[in-house]
């Protein structure tokens, strides 16, 4: 015979959220005495319905689950009355087989006046605005590296061979050649002429590179890509100036981060996007390296010690990580250089790649919480 193991109660009253495209479904709990469900619908005017419904039986917490995108316009109307706690969809299932939209608010109410619920990040609205700002901005970067290759294959099937020759195609030399093709320039001599720099000591190859056949259709293909290239980093470049407007009040903390190895101001943008200022909304800084997912995972039964590679956390956090440990990998000496190779002869690049971005965000929580530049680790020598 099983009994029903009771938890302590946390809160007096709250509620729980079940969160839908169209509609959300709220049960109200007030101790264990009752419970009040209601569904509202997710137009700005429900909302504001929900509210005032939750203010008026007093509630003071809220959980609800992380469903896709429609949980943000619930928590902008929500968030100045109510302490919410948004919770990841995984952490709360609920019992298969009894599952619907009223049962799932109630059980999430349950578990927040439990306490067992564990509330996600979610960064102050400033944060949230850099943050949504860089992910575009690493989309439109995306998009830019696919019109450069479809640019390319036009070159390709003109017989242009100006890659084999040129390092960079979308250089000086390379985009000027582009721009004198668009404008109906054929002439493999007069095109080579525009070489520039070290690339006048490859005239000759440039006339055979650039002795190519171009139609009509190619010039129409390559201005349109020309035209897709240029408003791609126009758009680049005004997010980037957004950017930098928000860093503007923050110029000591950029300043710092700078001075750890491998991290530039591009970097940074990417980081503080991602974690913003304030670390004490981690209580340690191996809480916040297991939130980005850059520390090894723990996966043991029985004192054995399964796989323990790194979890999925953050992927623009970690990607932006593991930039800045290639470039402090790059760099002729240095800490976290010597810990890559050293690491590199054990476990491989991968993990040594991985283990030196792990150090980086050690470093951007340390930084961040003592205001203070980065200073290497000394290396005791013991006799």
């Amino acid at each position: 015979m099983s009994t029903q193991v009771e938890f302590p109660l946390l809160f007096d009253r709250c509620a729980g959220i079940d969160v839908h495209k169209e509609s959300v479904v709220v049960t109200v709990k007030v101790n264990k005495s009752s419970d009040e469900t209601r569904t509202f619908g997710t137009f700005t005017e429900d909302l504001i319905d929900l509210k005032d419904w939750l203010l008026m039986l007093k509630v003071g917490h809220i959980a609800m689950e992380s469903t896709g995108v429609y949980w943000k316009p619930v928590f902008n109307i929500l968030e100045e009355d109510f302490e919410i706690m948004l919770v990841n969809a995984r952490h709360i299932k609920y019992v298969p087989g009894h599952k619907t939209d009223c049962k799932d608010s109630a059980w999430i109410g349950k578990l927040l006046m439990s306490g067992l619920l564990k509330g996600s990040f979610i960064p102050p609205q400033q944060i949230r605005e850099m943050r949504e700002l860089y992910r575009y901005k690493k989309k439109l970067i995306s998009q830019r590296v696919a019109e450069r290759n479809r640019l390319q294959k036009v070159l390709e099937d003109a017989n242009l061979k100006l890659g084999n020759v040129v390092s960079d195609v979308f250089g000086k030399t390379g985009w000027a050649v582009i721009c004198a093709l668009i404008d109906g320039q054929t002439d493999a001599v007069s095109l080579s002429s525009l070489a520039k720099g070290s690339l006048r000591k490859k005239i000759p190859q440039l006339i055979c590179a650039l002795n190519g056949r171009i139609t009509e259709h190619h010039r129409f293909m390559l201005q349109t890509s020309r035209l897709a290239l240029e408003n791609i980093q126009q758009q680049i470049d005004r997010i980037d100036r957004r950017l930098n407007e928000y860093l503007s009040h923050h110029t000591t903390e950029v300043e710092l981060l700078e001075t750890i190895p491998g991290i530039s101001h591009e970097t940074v943008k990417g980081i503080v996007a991602e974690i913003g200022f304030d670390m004490s909304v981690f209580p340690t800084a191996n809480h916040l390296a297991s939130w980005a997912g850059v520390c090894p995972g723990n996966n043991e039964s029985a004192g054995k010690k399964m796989s323990s590679r790194v979890t999925q956390g953050n992927r623009s956090l970690k990607t932006a990580l593991v930039e800045a440990a290639w470039s402090a990998v790059k760099m002729k000496k240095g800490w976290l250089r010597n810990k890559y190779y050293a690491l590199s002869v054990r476990r491989g690049k991968k993990r040594a790649l991985m283990a030196v971005a792990h150090k980086i965000l050690l470093a951007v929580y340390h930084v961040l919480s003592t205001h203070s530049p980065f200073k290497e680790p000394v290396l005791r020598i013991t006799s």
